[in-house]
């Protein structure tokens, strides 16, 4: 992995880890077919922003900023992705080996009150919580400017550019605000429509101990970060702010730089931390700071401003949605929001599209840390949940529309993680279980902690490493790259070894079990959650094993542990029905008596999505009693939960149901002003989340298997979408009208049959590399 301080090059960029370099770049009869977007692409303003969810995100998967936009008070407030508190730790519990045995036991007798008593006593991290993401601090920029008028604010998708302009005194000014992703700075320039206009003091804060001095025409900060949960602050950071002033004049009053009389500014921003690796510090901040910041000051800003759109665009063309024009798009995004309550807004669903495609682009590249809560996005020291990688959902959640909406390279970064994860989680298999491979639970953070933490009743849950190995799979399985498939294989091996080490037999049926265990983060009975075998454990297991052991027979290795998979497989505990017609959550049927009958999580629904072991076609009666489950638990849940049951209708192909759920998620209560989806507070997974599930309600795939318009709403009647990506290399292109597909265009990386669904119509195709094939008509008529 790519030292997050360092400057990677545009090869280093699109290489990413090794053994994963082959397939993390788009094919490239994919990347060469992509076009530019329409300019709807954009969130826009008529006021500057004076909460922290009304600021809009820049970011180039390292370094982020909200932009604020104030006229006379400009605020962008910093992140840079490895300032986390705390410092390199291992939080097994000692005593957590000598317990399992005890509360299993206490499990198999039905005392699971007891048995989660005994888990919190001994069996939980030490510290119980992790280390918190944190913000940098705020670049301050001051101007002493009164009363302005023809104020607009806005974000484009399309160049990765914050604007905000006013008329102030006379004056047009301009301020503009990108992150560079090639030369690792943000960079910001103010321009007037009169010489010598600028006015402009600069200040750099910060809430952690540091420095803040100004040097020359710098800014230079030097600082540590904070000790937390007892575990002690390990990390050096620095950050860099050059002031280049076009004319005028630059002077220093302590801490704070200013600029008189110039015609323009430009200011560049470098930010970077001793971070190396989860147990290596050893980094060197200023050096880089220094080095990024004499880098980037060859360049003018407009050149600056064109490689950041132009590496951006390389990413974010590829995939273009246009679900047609809405009335709406005449407001202003925040009042847009409200309004699309009273009536349809197909075309703000389709920003809500593009937004997360730039999101997961602006927090998540290869050599980056992998988008975590937040995204990169964050202003305290505190954020909720700590920000971290919760990894029994909403990580995964934040890498469900990568694949499919064409931008492999995104997730570079977790596979990274995931390789981390492998090596702290096998010390924790070892000492916590006496197990061979690897286990992490429901939480992570940037030192890859993988003991269980928080609490019994939502941290101990061995799954959140199985979970993650299926997105590795995921992305073999979208890019069908052999070597990467053989670099990540140990990978999945070692998670299988773990579960066969430590699953335990239900003496009643003969079927293995996971023991202990939750349901994310549900309760069975009032206060208790710890039990034998949830639903989601199984199914998440019987992913893992089959897609090992496909990976062990496509490599031509290990036939005797595919095997020994298989076996194991067939004995797990398998999905029931209960007696409210609802797919259990749990072996035995609590589901009706449970606490929270509209708990926020579906997690025994992970059958159905984003796995397909329950199909309406395979196995009807699951997904009659799946369907039964998302009525009883409702539609309106926090937003990544919404975003969730979306994707859950949508594969049950009732378009209707799930557009009216993206209604509510489109709107006030789960959409900020700036269009981050709100938890509530804000949790960048529900905009990550939202996206899939446009996504599927237009083109699902499953193997070789391609079904389009599965779930097309009415309030859609036509439009189209380009460069969708199904499994096996292959782009999908469709359009429609009067709410019928009018024309379906593949084209392959990869050659191989595919077979077309539409409805009950079905088509089978041959492709050949590169090959573009064009189906017309409901019927599927091939051009």
């Amino acid at each position: 992995m790519t030292r997050a301080g360092d400057q990677p090059t545009r090869r280093a960029l699109l290489k990413g880890s090794v053994g994963a370099s082959a397939v993390l770049a788009l094919p490239e009869a994919l990347a060469q077919s992509a076009q530019p977007t329409p300019r709807t692409d954009r969130l826009w303003y008529e006021a500057a922003a004076t909460e922290w969810t009304q600021a809009l995100p820049i970011g180039n998967g390292r370094l982020g900023a909200m932009v604020f936009g104030g006229v006379a008070n400009e605020r962008l407030q910093l992140n840079e992705d490895t300032l986390w508190a705390g410092g390199p730790y291992d939080p097994v519990n000692p005593d957590a080996k000598a317990a399992l045995p005890e509360v299993r036991a206490l499990i198999a007798a039905g005392r699971h009150a007891e048995a989660q008593a005994l888990a919190n006593q001994r069996v939980m991290a030490k510290p119980l919580k992790q280390m918190p993401y944190q913000t940098v601090g705020d670049l301050e920029l001051r101007m002493p400017l009164g009363e302005a008028s023809a104020y607009h604010r806005e974000l484009d998708l399309d160049a990765a550019m914050a604007t905000t302009s006013f008329t102030a005194g006379g004056v047009g000014y301009v301020r503009r605000v990108i992150a560079s992703p090639t030369r690792q700075v943000i960079a910001v320039q103010l321009t007037a429509d009169r010489r010598g206009a600028i006015d402009l003091e600069i200040a750099l804060t910060t809430p952690h101990a540091a420095t803040v001095a100004a040097q020359g025409d710098r800014l230079v900060l030097t600082g540590v970060n904070g000790t937390a949960e007892g575990i002690p602050g390990a990390l050096r950071f620095a950050a860099q702010v050059r002031v280049v002033p076009g004319g005028g004049e630059l002077t220093r009053e302590g801490a704070t730089l200013r600029v008189r009389g110039a015609d323009t500014v430009t200011i560049l921003v470098a930010i970077a931390t001793s971070f190396r690796r989860f147990d290596d510090v050893g980094g060197d901040p200023q050096a880089i700071v220094a080095a990024q910041i004499a880098d980037a000051s060859t360049r003018p800003f407009e050149r600056l401003a064109d490689e950041t759109a132009v590496e951006h665009r390389r990413l974010y063309r590829r995939v273009a949605l246009d679900l047609g024009d809405s009335p709406g798009a005449a407001l202003p995004t925040d009042k847009r929001i409200v309004a699309a309550q009273q009536r349809d807004d197909p075309a703000l669903a389709a920003l809500y599209f593009a937004y997360a495609r730039y999101l997961l682009i602006c927090s998540s590249r290869p050599g980056t840390q992998p988008a975590n809560l937040q995204g990169i996005w964050n202003d305290s020291n505190k954020p909720a949940w700590e920000s971290k990688y919760t990894i029994n959902i909403n990580t995964e959640m934040n890498y469900w529309p990568a694949e499919p909406l064409a931008l492999p390279e995104c997730v570079e970064p977790l596979v990274a993680m995931v390789r981390d994860l492998a090596v702290t989680g096998a010390k924790t298999a070892r000492d916590m279980y006496g197990a061979r491979g690897w286990v992490t639970h429901h939480n992570t953070d940037l030192w890859r902690a993988t003991a269980p933490i928080d609490g019994a009743q939502w941290g101990l849950w061995p799954t959140g490493g199985a979970w993650l190995c299926t997105h590795l799979w995921d992305h073999y399985d979208y890019n069908r790259d052999p070597a990467f498939l053989a670099s990540i294989y140990p990978l999945l091996q070692g998670a299988c070894m773990f579960f066969l080490d430590t699953l335990v037999t239900d003496p009643a049926s003969g079927r293995l079990m996971t023991s202990p265990s939750i349901s994310p983060e549900n309760e069975h009975h009032k206060g208790v959650a710890v039990c034998a075998g949830p639903a989601m454990d199984q199914q998440i297991l019987r992913d893992l094993f089959d897609q090992t052991a496909r990976a062990a027979a496509i490599l031509g290795r290990d036939a005797d542990f595919a095997r020994e998979l298989a076996a194991a497989r067939t004995r797990l505990a398998p999905d029931r029905i209960g007696a409210q017609g609802q797919l259990q959550e749990w072996q035995e049927d609590w589901d009706a008596g449970a606490p929270e009958p509209l708990h926020r999580h579906v997690s025994h629904l992970y059958g159905l999505f984003p796995s397909a072991q329950i199909d309406l076609d395979r196995t009807p009666a699951l997904a009659a009693a799946a369907r039964r489950t998302l009525e009883q638990r409702g539609d309106e849940a926090t937003g990544w939960a919404t975003a969730w049951r979306i994707n859950l209708w949508a594969r049950l192909r009732d378009g209707e149901h799930a557009h009216s759920i993206l209604r509510f998620l489109l709107g006030p209560e789960r959409t900020y002003p700036n269009m981050f989806d709100a938890h509530p507070p804000f949790q960048i997974d529900g905009n990550f989340g939202g996206a899939r599930a446009i996504a599927e309600m237009l083109m699902q795939s499953e193997g070789e298997v391609i079904h389009v318009l599965p779930a097309l709403p009415a309030a859609w009647p036509q439009g189209s979408v380009t460069g969708l990506r199904a499994r096996g290399r292959c782009r999908v292109d469709l359009a429609w009208r009067a709410g019928k597909l009018d024309r379906l265009t593949l084209v392959a990386d990869r050659p191989g049959t595919r077979t077309v669904r539409l409805g009950s119509e079905r088509r089978v195709i041959e492709l050949a590399v590169k090959e573009r094939v064009t189906l017309t008509g409901a019927r599927l008529i091939r051009q």
